[in-house]
């Protein structure tokens, strides 16, 4: 019986799936009243989709707003593939809840009879192409692939989902981690490397921690997400020991370029020339702009500039009115820069639902990192918990942007709009995590 499951897997996993879910199906998650995907934007997390748009249309005389995300979406056939072209998460921010619409039209040999029926006992089984496309397959309660996995007993949660990768791998994706983590702090100090298409390549530049512990991980960069362990998101952090495990800096979340405001409307080059302030270590001809910006914390003395939150409603946790946004203001009420919560959606949902931050000590030259057995697990990220630490004043605005040889014919611009947090409060983040000691010896450090 498990080996109909597992034929199905092998079959996702042949056409690029290296993730793979199950979502047992309620009466009402049909195709009339679309699939229920949760009470949060968890599933941004989980599921690769399109750019998000906003739909702010009538509807019966009242406006609705809600955020619609296209998703390549596959029906596994017993001959190949139908594409189901209007496939899309719909995000209801009142609510919040999301749900899973347009499964069937335009998608020949589809499912159509599970994917409408009410029956008890159906379930959709999905294999996941990161950051590309969905790959899925559904059947009723009687079918050998349901019955294979009902059989198979409890999985671990992702969200709405069952996550599968235990059968497939033999082994959950935290012992994974936490074996592969140990394999390194076993392995004592590591020159300085990052993993390139031939293998772990010298680095030299003074950021290396992250990339050295990828490469021991057999991560290879990727610019467009964050790193990723079979599902976790990969944080190192510097510390100065191994016994205080004090972070020497905040953490960065993400660093979306603003969509509104002087900033996108001028150029982010006359928003450092308006706002920007000479450089306070006397470097000449030089302007910065920089400061920590926190929602209720007032301006920042250096450039008379305060971070306002707007359409988000902390008490019931949920967005009232999806236009509004992050606004960084003047003293006149002016628009310095803006955030959209679409953008913001847009940004957040790069990051993995799970994350693990690893400390890190350094020593050199020849530059080596070592990395300390207690690491943090952080599992079940969500847009709205981010949001709320907003609110709160735990998540700031922490940009670096500077503009060299401002009078020249060529000023050189470099601009880094980033969110930050400390690390203490990163757990804030997550609904759940923990501090796990890795087993084996003292580390080095």
């Amino acid at each position: 019986m498990a080996d109909a499951l597992t034929a199905l897997i092998l079959r996702m996993e042949a056409t690029g799936a290296t993730g793979f879910l199950a979502k047992e199906l309620a009466p009402n998650d049909n195709s009339k009243n679309q699939l229920y995907l949760g009470s949060d934007f968890g599933v941004l997390n989980i599921l690769p989709q399109g750019g998000l748009v906003t739909d702010t249309s009538d509807l019966a005389g009242s406006r609705r707003d809600r955020v619609k995300a296209p998703l390549i979406w596959d029906w596994l056939l017993p001959d190949g593939l139908s594409r189901a072209p209007d496939a899309q998460l719909i995000l209801y921010p009142a609510y919040p809840e999301v749900r899973l619409s347009g499964l069937l039209r335009g998608a020949e040999g589809a499912p159509a009879d599970v994917i409408r029926s009410r029956a008890p006992g159906r379930v959709l089984f999905l294999g996941v192409v990161p950051g590309e496309r969905i790959l899925a397959w559904a059947g009723f309660a009687e079918d050998p692939v349901v019955r294979a996995f009902r059989d198979a007993g409890q999985f671990e949660s992702r969200g709405v989902f069952s996550n599968l990768g235990l059968l497939h791998t033999g082994t959950d994706t935290r012992s994974m981690l936490i074996a592969g983590l140990t394999d390194i702090a076993d392995a004592g100090w590591l020159p300085s490397q990052k993993l390139g298409a031939d293998g772990p390549v010298p680095y030299r530049a003074p950021n290396g921690g992250g990339y050295t512990l990828e490469a021991a991980l057999g991560i290879r960069p990727n610019g467009h997400a964050a790193p990723d362990f079979q599902g976790w998101e990969i944080k190192q952090f510097g510390v100065s020991d191994f016994v205080r495990n004090t972070p020497r800096s905040a953490v960065t979340l993400m660093t979306p370029e603003p969509t509104g405001g002087f900033y996108r409307e001028a150029g982010a080059e006359a928003f450092v020339r308006r706002y920007g302030y000479p450089d306070r270590s006397g470097r000449p001809d030089r302007l910065n702009f920089g400061g920590v910006y926190t929602v209720g914390s007032g301006p920042v003395a250096l450039t008379g500039l305060s971070l306002e939150m707007d359409g988000f409603d902390p008490q019931a946790g949920r967005i009232t009115d999806i236009e509004g946004g992050l606004f960084l203001k003047d003293s006149d009420g002016g628009i310095a820069a803006f955030w959209n919560y679409t953008g913001l959606i847009a940004h957040w949902n790069r990051k993995h639902a799970q994350a693990c931050y690893v400390p890190s000590v350094r020593r050199g030259p020849p530059v080596e990192y070592a990395y300390g057995r207690d690491v943090l697990l952080c599992e079940g990220t969500d847009f709205f918990l981010l949001l709320r630490a907003f609110a709160a004043g735990v998540v700031s605005y922490d940009p670096a942007l500077k503009l060299e040889e401002r009078a020249g014919a060529r000023p050189a611009l470099k601009r880094r709009s980033q969110f930050r947090t400390r690390h203490r409060q990163v757990t804030s983040l997550y609904r759940r995590s923990a501090v796990v000691r890795l087993p084996g010896g003292g580390p080095a450090g």
